[in-house]
């Protein structure tokens, strides 16, 4: 009798891959980079709409043997070559309202560049954070909410009640993937001012002091 929770076919160099559950009969077989169930309930979330997800933080060469990828919190940058041959769609969880702030540290970048906070959940490309757009939400904070701590803790909630609300429908690619529109921005890590007070500043004083200083 055959084993139907084998791992799925992958490269000579598998990544650190970790079933999560086994399922019978799973609607779906995702893969999920990044954040581990400790970090984000999404993983059971996906496990108890009756999918098998395995999970890795690590770096991949290959998707072969999924329905679906997830990257979520994921470190790495994918290979060119891993995304074009790419059985299954690759879907990205970013905390800004695409186009704008691309790469590193979005939630710094909207409040310094005057740029719309929100959260994205959009097919992977080639680009950094520039594939077409499936799900996003502006996100106006309340003004209990004055730290930079507090904002991105915010935008965790909301991009997870996001892909949590239109679960059924991402993990049955039942969904319209809209290219991205305008330039927008993007940074790097390196990016960041050397002055940057840290994260538990409060955003209007910090916000103030680096436009005197780089301004």
């Amino acid at each position: 009798m055959s084993n139907t929770h084998t791992l799925p076919e992958q490269p000579k160099q598998t990544p650190n891959l970790q079933l999560i559950k086994p399922i019978s009969k799973p609607k779906s077989k995702i893969l999920f980079l990044g954040y581990s169930r400790q970090q984000t309930t999404l993983i059971d979330d996906l496990v108890s709409t009756n999918n098998e997800v395995w999970h890795t933080e690590e770096s991949i060469s290959s998707t072969s043997g999924f329905d679906l990828v997830i990257s979520y919190g994921f470190r790495h940058i994918l290979k060119r070559e891993v995304i074009n041959s790419s059985p299954a769609p690759i879907i990205n969880l970013h905390i800004s309202y695409l186009p704008w702030n691309r790469g590193s540290h979005p939630n710094f970048w909207s409040f310094f560049e005057c740029t719309p906070s929100g959260v994205s959940i959009h097919l992977l490309d080639e680009g950094i954070d520039t594939g077409p757009v499936i799900y996003q939400k502006y996100v106006n904070f309340t003004d209990d909410e004055k730290t930079f701590s507090q904002t991105y803790n915010r935008l965790i909630i909301e991009i997870e009640n996001l892909f949590r609300s239109n679960i059924e429908q991402i993990v049955s690619k039942n969904f319209v993937a809209v290219p991205q529109r305008r330039k927008g921005s993007y940074h790097r890590v390196s990016d960041l001012p050397q002055e940057f007070s840290g994260w538990n500043s409060d955003i209007h004083s910090e916000i103030l002091k680096l436009d005197r200083i780089l301004r």
